[in-house]
């Protein structure tokens, strides 16, 4: 069973690899001592490249069939039914852009990062990112289960060693604290994967998918303690980890806080959504009525988290836990909407996964840039920020506003489908709506609390009154993210078109499951 050619969803997975391998053969050293300036600029080549072929893979993608496209599947263990097996869709193919965008943003933001150059081993560091940049794109595109849980893992060790070598004072435990939430978390996603794949006999995730539509039995329901239940659980409970979904949070400010620059935007732009999005693709394609049943208490759970979440950063003190704790809150909003099980819910939650990656991705590029010229993370350290760097302030009001959900910016397209798909919801409704609309006021308030803090006034501190100007990198950097709140903002039909078909079908399936279930 051997696709006919290798095609475009293997030359976007393995570009970064690929780029990984020819920095192992560079020299890390010129001969006058310096730094091989040509290792970053290799990386930096291999991320756009990878990016390029991403968008290639957009432009090209067909959204009209929600099947797969792009597909390579090649036999790999026979005898245990196990493929190489690659494969996107409509809920797959933006969040490969967004993470072929993220990464060479992460990458340029690190040529000026002066913990990279202090600490040395710069060519094992870029080759850590482009290893998880590999590894990230494998999840989105594997379609076999052994395959995605290899990509899965692969994730955890070059963001464990990003954070605990490059990472600020508490590094190797917050480090460490990262790698054990969510290995616990994926060694019961291992049991629920050898389960499935050994009752199904294939571990090829859309065969054990047609497999469920055609007998939903196949992992029989009977109610919240049922099989099905029970390995619902077991990959929830691995995806609500790395989320994180409240009470699974912990782990979160601590790995933001530690991490270097690069790592906080690779974590908040991409490697949460791998949670969701494990959510979204197994529960509604394998588990539907254990989905449906445990709907409500997820719901509940966002709902927690929304609110949580904003009313623990309004309390911080230091700005980049501020913009972390940011992250529960905001991740609330995209699994209630997968929660909702609806079209429109569920659209906007995948959207919201973008544009919490764009927007929060984009805060983190901030307060790294703050902290090369104060090195200091404390709100109280700043203010009047906007008078002594005009051009800087007004980005960031940008990216501010869009992280808040402004009308017209990226925030608010994806946030209100969640909020109408929670409305609509036949397992949540309007008290999950109203407690979500409530997040939507409290994220106002922390926001504009930490932008008055750091920007607005009268420069009270001497340390900041000559700080140095944006540099051409940074420019570099913060455009591209306010082009995309702007197109998001304006223009959200070209990205819900890329979707539309693959979530209808995805939905309706689910659905059609639950109701016949119900009717027997």
């Amino acid at each position: 069973m051997v696709s006919s050619a290798i095609n475009l969803s293997t030359v976007v997975l393995f570009l970064p690899l690929i780029g990984m391998i020819a920095l192992l053969f560079m020299r890390e050293k010129n001969a006058d001592g310096h730094s091989n300036e040509y290792i970053k600029w290799t990386a930096l080549g291999f991320s756009l490249g990878t990016l390029a072929a991403a968008l290639v893979m957009w432009a090209t993608y067909n959204p009209a069939d929600p099947g797969l496209q792009f597909v390579q599947r090649i036999d790999w263990i026979p005898t245990a039914g196990i493929t190489f097996y690659l494969g996107v869709d409509g809920v797959s193919v933006l969040l490969i852009v967004l993470t072929g965008f993220i990464m060479p943003i992460a990458i340029l933001s690190s040529f000026r990062a002066h913990v990279i150059h202090e600490r040395g081993r710069e060519r094992l560091y870029y080759m850590f990112m482009l290893l998880l940049e590999f590894a990230m794109l494998g999840v989105f595109m594997a379609q076999d289960l052994f395959l995605f849980y290899i990509f899965w893992e692969v994730t955890l060790v070059p963001m464990y060693f990003l954070v605990g070598i490059w990472g600020a004072e508490q590094r190797v435990y917050a480090a460490i604290k990262f790698f054990l939430y969510t290995m616990a978390g994926s060694i019961l996603m291992l049991l629920a994967i050898l389960y499935v794949g050994i009752n199904a006999g294939t571990f090829a995730m859309p065969d054990i998918t047609a497999m469920v539509i055609e007998n939903p039995a196949i992992f029989p329901f009977a109610g919240l303690w049922s099989t099905q239940s029970f390995l619902f659980l077991g990959f929830f409970i691995a995806f609500a980890i790395k989320v994180p979904i409240w009470p699974f949070h912990s782990w979160l400010p601590d790995a933001h806080v530690q991490a270097p620059t690069a790592g906080s935007v690779i974590l908040a732009g991409v490697l949460l959504k791998l949670g969701s999005y494990g959510i979204l693709r197994f529960g509604l394609q394998f588990f539907p009525e254990a989905m449906a049943a445990w709907a409500p208490f997820i719901g509940l759970l966002a709902v927690i988290g929304i609110i949580y979440g904003a009313w623990v950063s309004y309390a911080q003190t230091d700005v980049k836990k501020l913009v972390a704790y940011s992250s529960v809150s905001h991740m609330g909003f995209v699994i209630l909407g997968i929660a909702a099980i609806n079209q429109i819910g569920v659209q906007g939650a995948i959207l919201q996964m973008i544009n919490h990656g764009i927007s929060t991705g984009g805060l983190f590029l901030i307060v790294g840039m703050l902290y090369e010229r104060r090195h200091t993370k404390a709100l109280d350290a700043y203010g009047g920020i906007w008078k002594v760097m005009p051009v800087f302030g007004g980005i960031s009001l940008l990216v501010t506003l869009s992280s808040m959900g402004l009308p017209g910016l990226n925030g608010f397209v994806g946030e209100f489908n969640i909020l109408m798909g929670t409305f609509g919801s036949n397992y949540l409704g309007f008290f999950f709506a109203l407690f979500g609309t409530l997040g939507v006021i409290l994220a106002a308030v922390y926001m504009l609390y930490m932008f008055q803090k750091v920007f607005m006034g009268d420069v009270t501190h001497k340390e900041n009154e000559n700080l140095e100007p944006l540099h051409w990198q940074e420019i570099a950097v913060l455009v591209p993210i306010v082009i995309v709140i702007l197109w998001i903002g304006i223009a959200p039909a070209t990205f819900f078109a890329a979707m539309d078909a693959s979530v209808n079908h995805l939905v309706t399936t689910a659905t059609n499951i639950v109701a016949n279930v119900v009717m027997r």
